[in-house]
């Protein structure tokens, strides 16, 4: 063969792998919405950054047939690239070669660049759209998975690992993405779940579709596995671009500094009155939010599961910062299990890769009632408790209003070593609200009284006067400071700059027992 034969022989090797399962597939997936593996590439990477490896790989299979049906790159598109000028590595499985199968090879392929970035500290995005394992090949392909796990776990807190379910992802092939950082969904295009529609139909009954059962909105809303729930492939790939302008590279990095921003001019003007003077009344806790952090930085994270706590990314004087805080809107902002949960995988994220930390507090206490308890709230309340204690980076609690009991300590209190604690003039630290507190305190002379509700009302305001204020907890120096919401954000500025070296350990340990 000349020299001219073998280029021509490898642009046309070239030219049929990024063929993919033919066009009568990709028009296929076209007509459900989707794009294609190497689509999804091209709209996630920056132009013209990608650089493909393993094109050339195909499955090693005989057994049923497949000798005969060797696809190019077997079903999986991978390699590397750039999300706004930073390095990532990235693998799309492909629906139109194989169904997106997972064969021997194809884990291969996938495992090659989980090692790579891990060597090169180096962000991984998994693009999933798979039908599963590959049947035909067995247990092969069920190691395969394994090896995939295993990566995933050993990555964990070493680079960030974000997934994007793009189209079906069932049985085993659902735990990659439950062991990364963040999940993506596609809504009416994509799902999860363990067992099928037709398996839980035959063990227990009921009547649903995949949509139901694993569905982007159920998965955002009822289980809180998916983080973000979006309209299409291409909004979702925006997403994660957009993450990337609040997560670093890997641990040992800091997260990258943006241009600063002033907050929202109309959100900032309106925080010295958006406190109600009535304690039982709702506000916007994200209005907070936005009158504080640089304007439009704000990237919610799990928006619509335990929306009784709002976390995510923003920035603050163009600095990347995790936010923690309660939502007086949804169930008067009290931690349940949900809330402890979400909130407690957020910190540890942040945590992980070096995020400084911001909690905007109005906690009325722990959601009581027998479903919580025997949920186990005390365990996955102590979630929440827990990640905050062992967070090393800066970490900032600002309390708006009501700082009750125990919901108290565990929201980013300076007992468990926090950094920089304020409260405003609105802010109530106490054991418990005041109605609650007199009737335990006081119960005797409210019985003896000729009027108990006006004695108790009389001994309420009593109480309000002696406890409902941030000034005991100013004198003991549990808070640094009381000050004006105007000042919040100032206040937040430095006290991240003067933190911006903190260093902090906890003792050596082969690792921890986190109470699962």
């Amino acid at each position: 063969m000349s020299k001219e034969e073998k280029i021509e022989e490898l642009k046309k090797r070239r030219k049929e792998a990024k063929k993919g399962g033919g066009e009568k597939r990709i028009k296929k997936q076209h007509d459900k919405g989707k794009l294609t593996a190497r689509e999804r590439v091209d709209l996630l990477l920056d132009d013209d950054s990608f650089e493909e490896l393993d094109e050339f790989v195909t499955h090693r299979s005989t057994d049923f047939g497949l000798e005969k049906n060797k696809i190019p790159g077997d079903g999986v598109v991978t390699g590397y690239g750039k999300i706004h000028g930073r390095p990532v590595y990235v693998f799309s499985q492909d629906f139109t070669v194989f169904g997106g199968s997972l064969s021997e090879t194809h884990a291969e392929k996938i495992c090659k660049v989980m090692d790579l970035a891990m060597k090169n500290g180096v962000p991984i995005i998994g693009l999933n759209d798979s039908g599963g394992a590959r049947i035909q090949e067995g247990v092969s392909s069920l190691g395969g998975y394994a090896e995939v796990f295993w990566r995933n776990s050993m990555a964990s807190g070493v680079v960030p690992q974000l997934s994007a379910v793009m189209g079906p992802c069932a049985g085993g092939a659902v735990y990659s993405p439950a062991l990364t950082d963040f999940i993506f969904m596609v809504k009416n295009t994509s799902y999860m779940f363990v067992t099928g529609p037709n398996v839980v139909k035959t063990v227990t009954h009921e009547e649903v579709t995949s949509e139901e059962l694993g569905g982007a909105s159920a998965h955002s809303t009822k289980s809180g596995v998916a983080h973000f729930a979006e309209e299409n492939d291409a909004i979702c790939l925006q997403q994660i671009r957009k993450m990337f302008n609040y997560i670093p590279q890997n641990c040992e990095e800091k997260p990258p500094r943006q241009k600063s921003k002033k907050p929202d001019s109309a959100k900032a003007d309106k925080l010295p009155e958006l406190v109600p003077a009535n304690p039982n009344k709702p506000y916007d806790i994200k209005e907070v939010i936005e009158g504080i952090v640089d304007k439009d930085s704000f990237m919610e994270v799990h928006e619509h599961y335990a929306d009784n706590i709002v976390v995510g990314f923003a920035h603050i004087d163009g600095r990347s910062v995790g936010i923690v805080a309660n939502q007086p809107l949804s169930l008067a902002g009290v931690l349940d299990i949900d809330a402890s949960l979400k909130g407690a995988r957020f910190v540890r994220f942040c945590d992980a890769y070096n995020i400084p930390l911001v909690v905007f507090e109005d906690v009325p206490g722990f959601l009581p009632g027998t479903d919580q308890e025997w949920g186990g709230i005390i365990k996955h309340g102590a979630k929440l408790l827990y990640a905050f204690c062992e967070a090393t980076v800066p970490k900032m609690t600002v309390i708006t209003r009501k700082a009750y009991g125990g919901a108290y300590d565990v929201m980013n209190s300076k007992h468990i070593r926090a950094d920089f604690n304020v409260a405003w003039p609105t802010a109530e630290i106490a054991v418990m609200g005041p109605k609650g507190a007199v009737e335990i305190i006081f119960r005797k002379e409210i019985d003896a009284a000729d009027d108990p509700e006006a004695k108790e009302q009389e001994l309420v305001d009593y109480y309000k006067e002696q406890f409902a204020h941030p000034y005991k907890a100013a004198a003991r120096g549990f808070i640094d400071n009381v000050i004006l919401p105007e000042e919040t954000r100032e206040k937040l500025i430095k006290a991240l700059e003067i933190s911006e070296n903190k260093v902090d350990t906890v003792p050596k340990k082969k690792h921890d027992n986190l109470p699962l």
